[in-house]
């Protein structure tokens, strides 16, 4: 039963027209909270244009942002994603539990828009190839349990769930929803138009982007968000109005990246691009954005990076170093920037010019200036980067953060049997390491036992806090194989052992050395990194029905159909294997 301060109680009580001034006298509350850290001149692009051209313009402008490592995420989430009250008390979006920065044990980053929709696993999916990776825009600490319900499932509205934990619901979409997924993510009605803002910006800033998954994005149209997507996302950012919370997020992130999210800025941009004003041209002025944006004096200005912007490295080894890209963008700057790193531990950070032209900075993709962490010595490390002259009055500086430590000593890990195995799915397992690791590294090998193509996937489990990840991907006849690696500051484990899941789903086939068995019609088919010397094969009766005195790599042994165990001369493991 609604009441009268549910949103939608609140729609039905007023006209669509009365409902809209509203709203829009509410958002623009908001932009005008936001308007105090939007530079200069930084929406003027957008002024004058419609449709698609009004999208291509946001997209220029989000796209060129310093690109973050995904290690460093956590140091910039106490100043994103903290309540305002309580400086230590993470604002999780996907649950009501109290967690706080210092012990998010128990927390994941999360990717709202999928990293699987437009990244295969393993394929350079956290290189600057995809920037999206690491984009605060969408990225939020999440509640692991709740994160893992939701999976990689699209945003929708359940019909019966199957996870409700208060805040996220997890379920059967309503009819037309879900874009063929049988399951669906519903944040809670505070957060609704925070996901659709935040699946505009992404829609935008990546179109580029060929979409592995379109449950709810499209390939080769301009709109980006297919129609049924359209739909929901359009009536959650009307419903839910910009909040307080999103304009202080917005303004922080752009100290940590140097861009910012229009649709926060300007609550009525997404009508224009797929809402009830399509096809009208965007006009700032009408936006209530003259006098902070259009109208200023044609002053020099820089418009990125900002004032006390923070690049924080992150955590560093020994030996290695870390490149930042910082967009250096101005306007009317009438001399070259001259631009220096000093103070503190200057002497780590390095940058490959010391002036930057005032027509490229000018221009509307700005400056790219590499900024390169290399440390000597373990410990903590900051300067700062001073950007000066172009006719600027006065200057702007940006904290450089960064800490070495010790090249890390990673210990083998021990693989474990799959468990809930089914016909599409298994949950792989393993020891816990026991040590400071960033994430596990997931390798499998994937026979098609009809067609006898062998495929090798990576996949990483994106925290250090779990000793499990479940795979939803396996389909009949498919043999699978894992093993499992620690990742630490650029530096991996050794490979563990390996566990089977054979077609038959017979698991927990585990070799002490890279031994792996694959099956194939009426065959057997080895796959080992060396010679495992000789090997002998039993039938389910325990009698010797195979002698090899040598079994090496691709080696294919044809059987009769049934169960069998291999023995080799260099471990005292056994195998079994099913041969259909």
């Amino acid at each position: 039963m609604p009441t009268n301060n549910h949103p939608y109680f609140f729609q039905a009580m007023m006209s669509n027209r009365l409902y809209r001034l509203v709203i829009a006298l509410v958002t623009m509350g908001a932009w005008l909270v936001a308007g105090a850290s939007i530079p200069p001149g930084y929406y003027s692009s957008l002024d004058g244009k419609s449709g698609e051209a009004l999208k291509n313009a946001v997209h220029e402008l989000t796209l060129r942002h310093t690109v973050l490592s995904y290690y460093s995420l956590w140091n910039y989430f106490p100043e994103t994603d903290c309540y305002p009250d309580n400086t230590s008390k993470v604002w999780d979006m996907y649950s009501d539990h109290n967690y706080y920065f210092g012990n998010t044990w128990g927390m994941n980053r999360e990717h709202s828009l999928p990293k699987s929709w437009w990244a295969p696993s393993g394929e350079n999916e956290n290189t600057t190839l995809y920037p999206s990776y690491t984009d605060l825009m969408h990225l939020y600490p999440a509640d692991a349990e709740a994160n893992a319900a939701k999976y990689y499932w699209p945003l929708g509205e359940v019909s019966s769930t199957t996870y409700n934990n208060g805040v996220t619901k997890v379920g059967t979409p309503l009819t037309g929803q879900g874009g063929g997924c049988s399951q669906v993510f519903e944040p809670d009605n505070r957060y609704k138009g925070d996901f659709a803002r935040t699946y505009f910006y992404m829609a935008c800033t990546y179109q580029h982007y060929t979409w592995r998954h379109t449950y709810m994005l499209t390939n080769n149209n301009w709109k980006t968000l297919n129609e049924w997507s359209i739909e929901l996302l359009c009536r959650w950012a009307r419903n839910d109005a910009v909040s307080d919370k999103e304009v202080a997020r917005n303004d922080a992130v752009q100290k940590c990246q140097n861009n910012r999210n229009p649709f926060i800025d300007i609550p009525e941009l997404f009508e224009y691009i797929w809402g009830d004003r399509q096809g009208q041209v965007f006009n700032l002025s009408e936006a209530g954005m003259s006098n902070d944006t259009t109208s200023y004096s044609g002053d020099p200005e820089l418009i990125a990076p900002i004032q006390d912007t923070v690049l924080d490295f992150g955590e560093v080894a020994l030996g290695k170093s870390l490149d930042y890209t910082l967009y250096i963008k101005g306007s009317a700057l009438n001399n070259p920037l001259s631009v220096q790193i000093y103070r503190y531990d200057y002497e780590m950070f390095s940058i490959p010019v010391s002036s930057v032209s005032r027509t490229i900075a000018n221009s509307p993709e700005g400056y790219p200036l590499k900024i390169t962490y290399t440390p000597t010595t373990t410990g903590e490390h900051t300067a700062r980067l001073l950007i000066s002259d172009g006719g600027l009055v006065g200057s702007v500086g940006v904290e450089l953060r960064a800490r070495c430590l010790p090249v890390p000593s990673l210990t083998t890990l021990e693989a474990l049997p799959a468990t809930g195995i089914t016909g599409n799915s298994y949950t792989a397992n393993w020891r816990s390491s026991n040590q400071d690791v960033d994430y596990y590294v997931i390798t499998r090998t994937i026979y098609n036992n009809e067609t006898g193509e062998t495929r090798t996937e990576t996949t990483d489990t994106d925290n250090a806090n779990t000793t499990s990840y479940t795979f939803n991907d396996r389909l009949p006849g498919e043999t699978h194989t894992y093993c499992v690696q620690a990742y630490r500051l650029g530096y991996m484990s050794a490979p563990s052992n390996v566990v089977t899941i054979d077609a038959s789903g017979i698991t927990g086939i585990m070799a002490s050395k890279p031994l792996q068995l694959l099956t194939m019609e009426g065959a057997i088919v080895i796959k080992c990194s060396e010679s495992m010397g000789s090997a002998t094969i039993y039938n389910m009766a325990g009698q010797v029905v195979r002698h090899i005195s040598d079994l090496h790599n691709d080696m294919i042994i044809e059987l009769p159909r049934g169960i069998y165990l291999l023995t080799t001369s260099s471990s005292r493991e056994a195998w079994k294997v099913a041969v259909r």
